[in-house]
């Protein structure tokens, strides 16, 4: 295994691309990780949204302070308890998505200038947070079947100090894969021997192609320092932004008055509509439709790319969450790709964009949770040619 020195991060440029990109209605949407509407449950979001503002009107017009909504914080933690999960409504920090819940977590627990270890690809969302804490990204090498490298973790931790480790155990993104129960309890315990908390990034943990809710490190080893991050925009609506951090003790502490110094608060009719939602079970009813429509985008969307692009390309084998990670011939630059594809009307995520560090040359990662249409294919076929 390769353990690269820790690194500040960079990148911005590209993001900030992809992030507008994302607001162009004339571009098929490839590069951001944000499902089509036609995956969400809209009509039951706008609903209870409506429901709402006519039953809680004075309500849902104020703050809603930190911790959160009550009857949401509860509801996470009935689902929580179902994957394992032992924690108490107090544990729960509501806040603007998985986003802020991970800058709220790293914050909690490091000071600019840290290290950070970080699996290799990462979210690039959560690389630019780092950057703009001042944070370095130690970046651990990921088995895309296994997950984060243990024994590369623990030469790392032998060889630096580092403040945090950030890990999505549960259909990362962009690889996909799901760490064992096993590999998950050893993760803890090698974090737990260095004295290192764990951030636990969940946002895809509801998304697995199996029908079945894996477990949390947080549920497997409750008693450990582990701050817990997850959120509804994958599930539900990107546009509702609720997320929220489960931690303990004075950690729990220091988040709530972090969230209220940042924000002050998360909207309260969007909590309270996600509250409704859960509480009805239509939630539970909707996942168990769109996993199976995810895990059908993914496989459509690898057969059209095995079958138009070069006879070398590699992809990644999901067993959850709805994005690919493509590996082009080692002579194409998937960042030189991107801008061309951008001119082209296309949006993809150049694998540069998920290092700190410039690895990743020649991947992209792809979006599968697109309407199959015209466009679409249109889209494939652009990319296709264009490498």
């Amino acid at each position: 295994f390769t353990t690269l020195p820790p690194r500040p991060v960079t990148g911005q440029q590209m993001a900030m691309a992809l992030i507008r990109a994302a607001n162009d209605p004339g571009m098929v949407q490839l590069g951001a990780a944000v499902p089509d509407a036609d995956y969400l449950p809209t009509g039951a979001v706008a609903r209870a949204l409506a429901h709402v503002a006519r039953s809680q009107r004075i309500r849902a017009a104020n703050y809603m302070m930190p911790p959160g909504a009550p009857e949401l914080r509860r509801q996470i933690v009935r689902r929580m308890a179902e994957a394992g999960g032992t924690i108490s409504a107090d544990d729960v920090v509501i806040t603007t998505g998985c986003q802020e819940a991970l800058s709220l977590a790293l914050r909690a627990v490091t000071r600019p200038g840290d290290v950070v270890a970080v699996e290799s690809p990462a979210f690039y969302g959560l690389l630019h947070v780092m950057e703009s804490l001042g944070l370095e990204a130690l970046e651990i090498p990921a088995h895309p079947r296994e997950g984060i490298a243990l024994d590369a973790l623990g030469f790392a931790l032998e060889r630096w100090k580092v403040a945090a480790c950030v890990v999505v155990p549960n259909f990362s993104n962009p690889l996909g894969y799901c760490m064992s129960d096993d590999r998950k309890r050893a993760l803890v315990r090698l974090l737990s021997k260095h004295g290192v908390p764990l951030i636990e990034d969940d946002v895809y943990g509801d998304l697995g192609y199996d029908h079945r809710r894996p477990s949390t490190c947080k549920g497997l080893v409750p008693d450990a320092d582990i701050l817990y991050c997850s959120s509804f925009p994958k599930t539900l609506s990107p546009g509702l932004r609720i997320g929220w951090v489960a931690a303990s003790g004075q950690r729990r502490e220091r988040i709530e008055y972090l969230k209220y110094v940042t924000s002050i608060a998360s909207p309260t009719a969007p909590q309270l509509a996600v509250a409704e939602l859960l509480e009805s079970g239509r939630y539970e009813r909707y996942l168990r439709e769109v996993r199976g429509r995810y895990a059908s985008a993914v496989a459509r969307m690898s057969d059209a790319l095995m079958r138009d692009f070069p006879a070398d390309t590699r992809l990644s084998q999901p067993a959850g969450g709805f994005v690919l990670w493509v590996e082009l011939p080692g002579e194409i630059d998937g960042f030189d790709l991107a801008q061309r594809a951008l001119h082209q009307g296309v949006s993809i995520a150049p694998g540069t964009l998920f290092s700190a560090s410039g690895k990743f040359r020649n991947f992209i990662r792809l979006s599968c949770a697109r309407v199959w249409d015209v466009r679409l294919e249109r889209a494939l076929f652009t990319l296709a040619k264009l490498i």
